[in-house]
Parts: structure tokens; C-alpha cells; sequence
């Protein structure tokens, strides 16, 4: 498995442990970290569809 693909499942465990960190705290005191933590898996996955895209061409 190439570092793109698994740090995916790494994110969202970090993500999901943040975001189950901050539940104590007031509404409006909370960051957006399931947003923060989307749009980072996201991201992963499009630079893990490039990376592939382009080394099965290489190949």
C-alpha cells in the first residue's frame, strides 16, 4: 500500500479522535474538525487517484 493510500485511514482516525475529544466543550466553542478532516480525505483521495492514474500509465 503506497503513504497516500494509507494515510486515508490514518486521517480519519485522527480526525475522529478530535472531534470525540472536543464533544465536552460548549457548541460554539467547537472547531469544525469533520468538515477540516472531509475535505482531508478527499483531498488524499484525488492525489492517490492522480498518483495512480499516472504511474499505471508510466508502467
Amino acid at each position: 500500500m503506497c503513504i497516500i493510500c494509507a494515510s486515508i485511514p490514518a486521517a480519519a482516525a485522527v480526525g475522529a479522535k478530535l472531534n470525540a475529544d472536543q464533544l465536552s466543550q460548549p457548541e460554539e466553542k467547537r472547531k469544525p474538525i469533520g468538515r477540516i478532516t472531509g475535505f482531508l480525505i478527499g483531498m488524499l483521495m484525488l492525489a492517490s487517484l492522480v498518483y495512480h492514474t499516472l504511474r499505471w500509465q508510466d508502467q
